[in-house]
């Protein structure tokens, strides 16, 4: 035997490989594509438009599998979170809210709703809170920070509501006048909401700004690949027309044949699936930046706004409560009231002048917005049915509750403690508590058209896309099918 002979005589091996194929098998695979034969041609060519078409198909799975799991996250992940841990904030802040009214009120039961209804609305704020953090401890699943932070809040709550309990114990047991109780109540009211404002709220936030993370980072990458994914599904879906419209041109000019019906429809097919997939991924793009922009960041800022209204709303009471802490209770709610509409003023005297000149002077939908903070930034962005009425509505309450206060205030200023506390608990309008409670529920509404329209984005985003599992595949099936039918006619010539 001559050494050539013994050389062909073993596998075929490729330099640093293991894998070893005979030379037999590798003539076997590249016989049906030879491209010195007719049918060789054909076959590659038909082969390169079903890889083609694989692509297409490939890619514009994967831009509507991102803007799914932008919607799963955003919509039904850590969106509802940030809701619920909203609640859990809010709910927190008002139980510390009507703590501090049933102590101001005293033993009067002619005063506002009375002790006995201020009790009962404590106990209500205290099961919401209660439920609240079992909801957040629900939603945080496995993820052991949150679970730390829950765990925190709930035990902070225990100790919240031992310190209240006492509170009101002694509360009831001294039977004071509307007013200041006794020091001993005072001290473990400032225990109580000390832990509330300095400790738990804080830790409840936080669940909340863990959630919002989530969804805008969620939001930048998911709205991000769909926008981008659009243009690879047109370079994609060119590439596999451009594949389709030389194989025809190929086979007609080879074969004295115009058109090519098979082809013409998988050409015509893949046109059609660009132009859906293209509309589908623009519609989506809208659909994920209408649930953040107009619902998701809105609610979560006039959530915010909300709690830290009941807050500033609780500070009243906590000033004509507490008269050791009343100069810091006083530029608190000035804090607290810049925060949600922001006028320069280093006083509350030019927070309240501040106000209504700010106030008299906007005009709904105008970008020209004389104040800042969250109603500002809402002021700025009218974009959804009915938000420009109810921020009107907003403002005009907002407005009438600091007016409130400013009498509120003058009346302790003038050596009128009992006015001013008929003025904080009156149950009519023109009292702090009635008109804050127009104020909570033009806040709510407005929410209201947030949450409608963020959910409305969500619900016409998960719409657009049912179907698309099978509709999807199957498309690319039909064209690649169609390929093969056209392309087969062409081969059993040359059986």
């Amino acid at each position: 035997m001559t050494m050539s002979t013994a050389r062909s005589s073993h596998p075929a091996t490729t330099p640093g490989s293991t894998l070893q194929i005979p030379d037999s098998t590798l003539r076997r695979l590249a016989g049906p594509l030879r491209l010195r034969t007719m049918p060789g041609r054909i076959r590659a060519a038909a082969l390169a438009a079903v890889l083609a078409v694989a692509a297409l198909f490939a890619v514009t799975s994967s831009v509507v599998g991102d803007a799914r799991d932008g919607l799963q996250v955003i919509g039904h992940g850590a969106g509802p979170q940030v809701v619920a841990t909203g609640d859990l904030y809010f709910a927190l802040s008002d139980m510390d809210a009507q703590l501090a009214n049933v102590l101001l009120i005293g033993k009067e039961q002619d005063l506002g709703v009375g002790r006995a209804q201020a009790l009962n609305v404590y106990q209500q704020r205290r099961a919401q809170a209660d439920k609240a953090v079992l909801q957040a401890s629900d939603l945080a699943g496995k993820d052991p920070a949150g679970q730390r932070t829950v765990q925190a809040v709930l035990d902070g709550l225990g100790q919240y509501e031992r310190l209240a309990s006492q509170a009101l114990l002694l509360d009831g047991q001294a039977g004071h006048a509307a007013g200041p109780p006794p020091q001993q109540v005072i001290d473990l009211h400032r225990q109580a909401t000390d832990l509330m404002k300095l400790d738990l709220l804080p830790k409840a936030y936080n669940l909340t700004l863990d959630s919002g993370t989530i969804v805008r980072r969620t939001y930048e990458s998911k709205h991000s690949s769909v926008q981008d994914g659009r243009v690879w599904v047109v370079s994609t879906g060119l590439l596999v027309i451009v594949a389709l419209l030389s194989l025809q041109m190929f086979l007609s000019r080879r074969f004295r044949r115009l058109i090519n019906p098979a082809l013409a429809l998988a050409t015509l097919g893949t046109l059609v699936l660009i132009v859906v997939s293209v509309g589908l991924l623009s519609a989506e793009a809208s659909h994920l930046q209408k649930a953040k922009k107009d619902g998701f960041d809105s609610i979560l800022a006039l959530s915010r706004a909300r709690a830290i209204s009941n807050s500033l709303n609780a500070d009243e009471s906590r000033y004509l409560l507490d008269p050791g802490r009343a100069d810091t209770y006083e530029q608190v709610y000035l804090d607290k009231s810049q925060s949600i509409l922001y006028v320069p003023a280093g006083n509350l005297d030019k927070y309240y002048t501040g106000v209504d000149a700010g106030l008299t002077t906007y005009n709904a939908g105008s970008y020209k917005v004389p104040f800042l903070g969250f109603y500002g930034e809402e002021a700025r962005h009218i974009t959804v049915d009915r938000q420009g009425g109810a921020v009107s509505t907003l403002l005009t309450t907002y407005q009438k509750f600091q007016q409130d206060d400013r009498r509120l205030r003058q009346l302790v200023g003038s050596s009128k403690p009992r006015d001013a506390i008929e003025v904080r608990m009156g149950r009519t309008a023109g009292s702090s508590i009635h008109d804050f409670d127009d104020y909570d529920r033009a806040l709510v509404s407005l929410i209201g058209i947030h949450r409608n329209t963020f959910d409305a984005a969500i619900r016409d985003g998960d719409g657009a896309l049912n179907g698309w599992n099978w509709l999807l595949p199957g498309a690319a099936v039909v064209i690649a099918a169609l390929v093969l039918v056209g392309v087969r006619p062409r081969l059993s010539e040359f059986r």
